[in-house]
């Protein structure tokens, strides 16, 4: 069995551990200092969005003529027989982003809004 030995050369102490505290005065600068942005936002929330008024008056509103679907109507029928003279794929494109269509798909029986410039 083989031994190491250290002289005291060798073992070099560790140096002494100092903790970190946090006094009560440090503590309210700390807490302080934190908050200060939120105050800040605060008072810029306040003074920019203070003079917004939801009275409802002078609101423009839309309406929108609107159609059943009935059985056996496709987009395209529809589109032809509302805008005659109009491109179908136009007046398609244009119901399925006024009413949020994905893919066309119908149903019996569902109300489609019409655009403005189509309706009688």
């Amino acid at each position: 069995m083989s031994t190491i030995t250290f002289s005291s050369a060798a073992v070099v102490p560790a140096p002494p551990v100092t903790r970190f505290r946090l006094t009560a005065r440090g503590r309210r600068v700390l807490l302080a200092l934190a908050t200060v942005p939120l105050a800040l936002g605060i008072g810029f929330a306040a003074i920019s969005g203070g003079s917004a008024v939801a009275s409802g008056e002078d609101v423009a509103t839309a309406t929108f003529e609107t159609l059943t679907v009935m059985p056996g109507d496709t987009l395209w029928s529809i589109a032809e027989g509302i805008a005659p003279e109009s491109d179908p794929r136009d007046v398609i494109g244009e119901i399925s982003r006024l009413n949020m269509l994905q893919g066309g798909a119908l149903q019996i029986g569902q109300e489609l809004a019409i655009p403005a410039q189509y309706s009688n």
